[in-house]
């Protein structure tokens, strides 16, 4: 259903935190010329930690309506509360978003059989389709292979984000569920191997500065061509490390401001990059090609 390099699209903020429209629409428009497959919107990269309810539903409404079906919008719902994470994506399907990524529920720890009740009750509650996303980093809890196939018995469960960066569970997934759900690779680091083991696409922070790169590495994927993926990868590697110097989308957003797409809003409790940070970024956003 979906494929290729979809940006996990950070929100543009004003300085004193409020969501910036017009950066927002420099964005989309920056997405749909560099050929981005589809926009990820108000996931982690998204800071949906600290946008409330009625902003988060309207980011997405917002996007659905500047993508104006050039582009898949997929919208983040997930929620540590079932009750809440169902609200928002009733919220995104009201919306016109294409479909929905649901993080697992972080900080409270569920079991696998929370997991699978969690997910099976969102997806029984709004028909929309649902991506399932797993970044164990963030969240204390591990959405494990045999959860997944589970989950891939619900018929509008399509997908899943997988964040763990582990080459050997991506081919768990795909050799046991890649028949049931498309399997995305949310770690750019290893991006490029996971499309080439069989994976669909990546949902990339790399992709906010760098989309047509990432979209040529999913097409060359695709095709199984290792040779051109490799080479461009090769270059712009050192932006998949640089982009994570301090926690994530802390560097990125600082990026985009340096190339004038967005200003420098960001929410409490994150900051702006760091200034001894800053430098080690521009020198990989210069080996990569980015002009600043």
């Amino acid at each position: 259903m979906f494929h290729g390099s979809m940006v996990a699209l950070v929100t543009p903020m004003q300085p004193d935190g409020a969501l910036d429209e017009e950066g927002l629409a420099r964005l989309v428009e920056f997405h749909v010329d560099k050929g981005t497959d589809a926009l990820v919107v108000v996931g982690t990269t998204g800071e949906s930690a600290t946008v409330d309810f009625d902003e988060h539903c309207h980011i997405i409404r917002r996007s659905v309506e500047l993508a104006a079906g050039r582009l898949p919008v997929i919208a983040g719902t997930g929620a540590n509360s079932t009750t809440e994470a169902i609200q928002l994506t009733r919220c995104a399907m009201e919306a016109g978003a294409d479909a929905c990524l649901l993080v697992t529920p972080y900080y409270n720890k569920p079991t696998q059989e929370g997991l699978y009740l969690h997910y099976k009750a969102v997806a029984e509650a709004v028909a929309i389709p649902q991506i399932l996303y797993n970044v164990p980093g963030r969240t204390a809890v591990d959405l494990k292979t045999e959860t997944v196939e589970r989950l891939a018995g619900i018929s509008n469960i399509v997908g899943l984000k997988d964040a763990t960066g582990d080459l050997e569970r991506a081919r768990e997934l795909i050799a046991r569920c890649g028949g049931r759900l498309d399997l995305f690779s949310g770690d750019d680091a290893t991006a490029m191997e996971f499309l080439l083991l069989g994976g669909k696409g990546v949902i990339s922070v790399t992709a906010n500065v760098l989309p047509a790169e990432m979209h040529a590495i999913c097409e060359a994927a695709a095709v199984s061509d290792r040779a051109t993926a490799e080479a461009i990868n090769r270059r712009i590697d050192p932006m998949h490390h640089a982009l994570f110097l301090e926690s994530n989308p802390i560097p990125v957003k600082w990026a985009l401001h340096e190339m004038g797409l967005i200003g420098t809003g960001i929410r409490l409790p994150l900051t702006p990059l760091s200034e001894p940070m800053r430098e080690p970024l521009r020198a990989a956003m210069r080996q990569a090609g980015i002009h600043f």
